[in-house]
């Protein structure tokens, strides 16, 4: 069977076995941290956390290979476009110019914007691995319990949860028609060209469209006759109490944003400038 993509994948680690109130409360740490700060030292170590993390969850990289697949494709596109509509961008900013390939005018390379574009490019790699074990180590349920622990309203946190549970289901569903598809002789393999794989591929949309619409229906009418909504607050049957553990991970999440922070900004600038 399919590994499906950014479902829940449980396993027994010290991530999974956080609260999701605690996992959401760090990673906005993290990620603030890691979006705020552009001090090469700090990302660095925030990588090889970040690494060291991964490693601990026992989420292998084949189980997120393909979302991984298509960020890093993101990544490569991104830092493109950054070259071509600004590739003097780390000469403003670190205030030299290093250049190390002559091409023309204000597209010559220089040292000063691979490493700021180096920088940018770090950053991914510290939050993408923070943000896919979050969404595979945290069950949707307890996903809704941990927005509403923080403050979400309730109503919201479930609504995101159905979302993150429909993502297996209509990757399910789309299998399914694929196949009948398939059985009918539409070739969606590699055998056939890439634009007439599209097109058969765009005949599965319409009818995957038309049973996500009827399953919205389904459980939008289930939850109105369970009365959902009714009252101003509910409980959760999903939501872990904290423990020892929930809290000393918050303590070293909210130290780790301090202290890049002091690292960052204890000269005024956001730019760690190796050039000087």
């Amino acid at each position: 069977m399919a590994v499906e993509m950014l479902s829940y994948i449980d396993r027994k680690s010290p991530v999974h076995a956080l609260s999701g109130a605690t996992k959401l409360i760090a990673f906005l740490m993290w990620s603030s941290a890691a979006m705020l700060s552009y001090d090469t030292r700090v990302l660095l170590v925030l990588f090889v956390l970040s690494i060291y993390i991964f490693k601990i969850s026992q989420v292998k990289i084949r189980e997120i290979g393909f979302v991984l697949a298509f960020i890093l494709a993101f990544l490569l596109l991104n830092n493109v476009a950054i070259y071509i509509f600004s590739p003097q961008e780390g000469v403003k900013i670190y205030g030299t110019s290093h250049v190390l390939i002559e091409i023309v005018s204000r597209y010559n390379l220089t040292l000063e914007q691979l490493f700021y574009q180096f920088n940018i490019t770090l950053k991914y790699f510290v939050v993408i691995p923070a943000a896919l074990l979050f969404i595979v180590t945290t069950h949707p349920s307890e996903f809704a319990a941990s927005l509403n622990k923080i403050g979400v309203n309730y109503k919201i946190a479930y609504s995101v949860s159905l979302a993150f549970r429909y993502i297996p289901d209509i990757q399910r569903e789309f299998r399914i028609i694929a196949q009948s598809q398939q059985a009918r002789g539409i070739d969606l393999s590699r055998n056939e060209k890439v634009w007439k794989r599209v097109k058969n591929v765009s005949t599965i949309v319409f009818p995957l469209i038309l049973s996500s619409l009827e399953r919205i229906e389904v459980v939008s009418n289930a939850m109105e006759l369970r009365g959902f909504g009714k009252n101003k607050k509910r409980s959760w049957y999903s939501e872990k109490p904290f423990k020892q553990r929930d809290y000393i991970t918050i303590i070293i999440a909210v130290l780790l944003l301090v202290l890049s922070l002091l690292i960052t900004f204890h000269d005024g600038s956001r730019f760690y400038n190796p050039f000087i």
